[in-house]
């Protein structure tokens, strides 16, 4: 499997994902993570993403079309999604459906966020935009989908 990091870990990576991680990392959230999403935090858990650019059906801060993202957030530790969501949603003003996943370039204007509004904690969430408006939209039916659809940036 080819990972979808740039590069080697770095700051935004997390220690080798562990169960008890995972375990701890569901528990401060309230809701079960998605099995895509664990799966790969086992291979790296988090980092900066190599194609940064998704696709969208709808106008976004960035452009008619498409979103960026630089990092994907791991658990287990200080900038994972299990300590950083929480205090993300309170600052940010995030509408509070889940958890935050994604960092984008404007840091903190707009993220990406595992949406559990219409599944419950025990369900499998969607993968949401949330811009300025502050409004979720949903861009991936799972994480795996949203993964899938990440793009090169062609601007780089």
């Amino acid at each position: 499997m080819t990972l979808p990091f740039d590069d080697g870990p770095g700051q935004w990576t997390g220690p080798p994902l562990t169960d008890d991680m995972v375990r701890q990392a569901e528990a401060t959230l309230g809701v079960r993570l998605p099995r895509a999403y664990v799966d790969l935090l086992r291979l790296r858990n988090g980092g900066v993403l190599r194609d940064t650019r998704h696709p969208t059906s709808f106008r976004t801060s960035w452009a008619a079309d498409h979103f960026a993202v630089d990092v994907l957030l791991g658990v287990g530790y200080a900038e994972g999604a299990d300590a950083q969501s929480a205090y993300l949603i309170a600052e940010w003003g995030y509408p509070d459906v889940g958890v935050v996943i994604g960092v984008t370039p404007s840091a903190g204007h707009d993220t990406v966020m595992l949406d559990y509004s219409g599944c419950g904690p025990a369900g499998e969430p969607t993968v949401v935009y949330v811009d300025e408006d502050r409004l979720p939209r949903r861009v991936a039916d799972s994480f795996g989908q949203f993964m899938s659809g990440l793009e090169p940036d062609d601007e780089e």
